[in-house]
């Protein structure tokens, strides 16, 4: 839809004092008022459980605001200081009454009845706070007004317990009301993926797997799990990540367009891809999936320890810091294209990335040259993370009297054309939550359309073993690089804009 001014809000967010809160949330809502899409109506309600009043949170966030936008920091910014004036806070514990009559009362202080619930609180109190909500009334829609519910990942640990989670807020609010958050959904590079297949012809008409071989989807991150060993401990890469990042990439790249660009049309394409998605055996789960746990090792010019050794890790856990998947899409337009997904920790760079690999030319002209053996196929990489942009790999003839031919590679970098750097990413969520745009959030069918593909890899880890170790820094484990190159391919290289210069 058309960006316009967002009707007037009071933004309860639940863990107001938590790192994801003054991160990026906060300054999302600082760059929504500075360039007009919020205005001085949008007030924020801070909710936690550490004690304090109004002017500890304001100057908590002025502290965090104070380090961000190097020579005019945030916290001076004119945008700040006006929202900083509409910020309160209650504190209490998010299971118990008394809190949810306090936010009760406050909202009724609000000009407006308008509410949206941000829950940026650790899963278990999920449910309990839309209990509370909806039995104190605060989710009940009158005259005109709403009231939405944001909830962050991770939804659900497994299949049984997505759907058990869906059936608990269903049966409180409706499906109409809530937003299930997926923060790669906000990055622009992402949002434009449907952009660049179904706005250009010479891509779309390509778009299957008479002309794809293979696509591959990464996300692999440089850091280590550092003290976020408890939490990774019970989730691992494969939770972590790949019900909802890695398969939100994967049905934008492989949805059927839909009739509209609607909310509704999308998220029943998503939906429909995401339940075509094979269903393997635990059998069939361990042969087409690698998992790792980095080993100690120098990682960015220090030592780590070992995943194991991480503090409040158990040091005989069988969790995962990588995982690599080899996956089927059971539709007309994907029969026999394999989706590759790999995402893990501690490797040798930052960078999420979706890599169309296209089928060889039938027929190559050039006997006489070196490239008549291994011609390079054609690549269309969309890098969402960092650098965000989109390349095309090509082959040309190189200069001079001979037929030689050459790769080349065509490629747009956002940052070239745009001002982008300032932003969060939850902007756009942000601003959709405000304006009712469910475009960028999942429905409940599709949320457990990804977990019950991801069951059997569950299930059949569960039987024992341990992931194989990789050194920090690196590619990932030994078994990922085994379960591509059995199919005769290899993993695009991490960390470059274009494979051409090297391949792993």
């Amino acid at each position: 839809m058309d960006a316009t001014l967002s009707p007037p809000v009071t933004l309860v967010i639940f863990g107001a004092t938590g790192d994801l809160t003054r991160r990026l949330l906060v300054p999302a809502v600082v760059n929504l008022t500075r360039s007009g899409l919020a205005g001085d109506d949008l007030n924020i309600l801070g909710v936690g459980i550490e004690p304090g009043d109004d002017e500890m949170l304001r100057r908590r966030l002025d502290e965090f605001l104070s380090g961000l936008g190097g020579d005019s920091p945030l916290s001076k910014d004119e945008a700040w200081l006006r929202l900083r004036q509409r910020i309160s806070y209650v504190s209490g514990d998010f299971t118990k009454d008394d809190l949810f009559l306090e936010i009760s009362r406050k909202l009724a202080l609000a000009p407006h009845g308008n509410a949206a619930f941000y829950f940026a609180v650790p899963p278990q109190f999920f449910g309990a706070i839309v209990e509370k909500l909806a039995l104190h009334g605060l989710t009940h829609e009158t005259n005109g007004t709403f009231r939405r519910i944001a909830i962050e990942k991770p939804f659900g640990t497994d299949l049984a317990s997505a759907r058990a989670l869906n059936a608990l807020i269903l049966s409180n609010v409706a499906e109409s009301q809530v937003y299930r958050l997926d923060h790669f959904l906000g990055k622009e590079t992402v949002q434009n993926i449907m952009t660049t297949r179904f706005a250009n012809m010479m891509i779309e008409s390509l778009w299957n797997s008479n002309f794809i071989d293979n696509v591959q989807i990464t996300a692999a991150e440089t850091v280590d799990v550092g003290s976020r060993g408890k939490f990774y401990d019970a989730t691992g890469a494969l939770r972590d990540m790949v019900p909802n990042h890695l398969f939100q990439l994967l049905a934008l790249v492989a949805m059927e367009p839909p009739n509209s660009f609607d909310a509704e049309a999308i998220r029943n394409e998503k939906s429909k891809l995401l339940s075509a998605l094979r269903i393997y055996t635990p059998e069939e789960a361990e042969i087409h999936s690698a998992r790792g746990a980095y080993s100690a090792g120098a990682l960015n010019g220090r030592d780590i320890p070992g995943f194991a050794q991480t503090p409040d890790v158990s040091p005989d856990t069988t969790t995962e810091t990588f995982v690599a998947l080899k996956l089927y899409a059971d539709t007309w337009r994907w029969a026999g294209v394999p989706f590759y997904l790999r995402t893990g920790k501690a490797m040798t760079a930052r960078d999420t990335e979706i890599v169309v690999t296209f089928r060889q030319v039938p027929f190559a002209q050039f006997r006489k040259t070196d490239v008549s053996r291994h011609l390079p196929p054609n690549r269309l990489i969309i890098q969402v993370q960092p650098d965000e942009g989109i390349s095309m790999e090509i082959s040309i003839k190189s200069p001079g009297l001979s037929v030689d031919t050459v790769p080349a590679s065509l490629d747009f970098r956002y940052a070239d054309a745009f001002d982008i750097g300032k932003m969060t990413g939850y902007e756009s969520l942000l601003y959709e939550l405000f304006v009712g745009d469910q475009t960028l959030f999942q429905r409940a069918d599709g949320i457990e359309a990804g977990w019950a593909a991801v069951q059997p890899f569950l299930d059949a880890w569960a039987k024992g073993g341990k992931p194989e170790p990789y050194e920090p820094g690196s590619t990932g484990p030994a078994c990922a690089e085994d379960l591509i190159k059995r199919d005769g391919r290899q993993w695009h290289a991490l960390g470059t804009a274009s494979g051409r210069d090297k391949q792993q």
